[in-house]
């Protein structure tokens, strides 16, 4: 028996990935930890896991707490999905790390993988993630850390350098954008093989295959096909000029390079539209809903990898997926001691990433630009040094262009300023 335990259960992971669990034979006796601090959003998706448990008469046991340490201990797998000092994209501080920027002259997007945003998003978290390893190291040491908080790469980066835990980032831009293309296409995604690496929601398609055979070229035919184009207008346009295609989508593409959301024309050309920061989420999932006139769910998978990677390591069974993990040669032509994105096996000895090789010179450039503000940021909380979360802000791609370095360091001041309590690392 597994025990599974989800920091951060109230997110939309904590039902999502306990019914994928729950769908696996192998992990229906899987002891499950829900842990959240928000008591409320804690008790219903307890209550929405607990039904499908009894629902369909699983064996698995289930049990939740607002005490992360009280979770841990004796862990085999841990799940992180947590956001630090309120909701993830919503309210304060999601709405100073957009608006505060905007005020520049920087419009970003998602703002949590780089950007001003991503980086101020990093440096609140990143301390609680690193809490969270510590703790870790001393009550479940063997066990895998499976993290899906954003921004990615650079907790991914902290988690290596930062604590002896086993662990791997997981994101669903690699299938999830396999499975779109095979939309675009008019073909079944199940057909679908490819080779996808790179850094997290920067990662490229370097083969594109329908059993077996190329198809590279039937996605080139689609930049022929203006109603297809728009609807993927940033992807669309980095693959026509730069030869391949990449994961993430338009909306959150567009905020990593200097090319698309400087200026109010080019948001308009790609059709890009505002971001604007609601005060609570808008969105409502399954679990919220009433569990006494729900239909039961069903046991279907999701497409997440977390639980599958838990099967493989329980069965030894071994399993392939694109993960986060520190680049030790593994693409060639980026920094040794980065996050890469690269497929990876994983069976009872955990994690074994796969070499890939160099990639195209251009491509690996553009990663290298996003990169450089991911070590920046990541030193900046390793050495609790604000300078170099400066300059993070500083070399980022979009900021850069459209800011002078005076203004730069006038918004960074603003943001931290406006953050200065959820930044008390620094002051150690």
């Amino acid at each position: 028996m597994s025990k599974i335990v989800i920091i951060g259960a109230g997110s939309q992971f904590g039902g999502k990935l306990s019914r994928d669990i729950l769908a696996l034979p192998e992990l229906r006796d899987a002891h499950i930890v829900l842990c959240d601090i928000d008591k409320e959003r804690l008790g219903a998706v307890t209550r929405y896991v607990q039904r499908i448990i009894d629902g369909h008469g699983l064996p698995a046991t289930l049990s939740h707490t607002t005490e992360r340490r009280e979770a841990l201990a004796g862990a085999d797998f841990v799940v992180t999905s947590i956001s630090v000092g309120g909701y993830a994209y919503a309210g304060f501080p999601a709405n100073v790390e957009v608006d505060i920027p905007r005020k520049y002259g920087v419009e970003q997007s998602v703002a949590d993988t780089i950007g001003v945003g991503g980086i101020f998003r990093f440096l609140r978290t990143a301390p609680v993630q690193l809490a969270i390893c510590q703790d870790m190291e001393e009550l479940c040491p063997r066990a895998l850390l499976l993290n899906y908080t954003n921004p990615m790469a650079m907790l991914t980066w902290l988690h290596s350098e930062g604590s002896s835990i086993a662990n791997v980032g997981l994101c669903h831009s690699v299938q999830g954008t396999a499975s779109e293309l095979a939309r675009y296409l008019g073909v079944p995604s199940g057909e679908i093989n490819y080779l996808c690496a790179g850094i997290n929601h920067q990662a490229w398609y370097l083969r594109f295959e329908r059993n077996g055979e190329d198809i590279y070229p039937c996605l080139r035919g689609l930049l022929d096909n203006p109603e297809t184009v728009a609807k993927d207008s940033v992807r669309f346009e980095m693959f026509k000029h730069f030869g391949l295609f990449v994961t993430e989508s338009t909306r959150h593409c567009s905020e990593y390079h200097p090319y698309f959301r400087r200026t109010k024309a080019l948001r308009e050309k790609f059709g890009l539209e505002e971001r604007v920061v609601a005060d609570a989420p808008q969105k409502r999932r399954e679990w919220m809903e009433d569990p006494e006139n729900a239909p039961l769910p069903d046991l279907s998978m999701s497409n997440e990898y977390a639980a599958r990677i838990m099967q493989a390591v329980v069965t030894n069974t071994p399993y392939r997926f694109n993960g986060n993990v520190m680049n030790t040669g593994l693409i060639s032509n980026l920094p040794d001691g980065c996050c890469v994105e690269v497929p990876c096996l994983v069976d009872r000895q955990g994690v074994q990433p796969c070499y890939v090789g160099p990639l195209p010179a251009q491509l690996a450039w553009l990663n290298n630009s996003n990169i450089a503000v991911q070590e920046l940021a990541v030193r900046a909380v390793l050495d609790k040094d604000k300078d170099a979360a400066f300059h993070a802000c500083a070399l980022d791609p979009l900021t850069s262009s459209v800011c002078s370095l005076d203004q730069i360091r006038a918004m960074f001041d603003e943001l931290w300023e406006a953050e200065k309590d959820l930044l008390r690392h620094f002051d150690a």
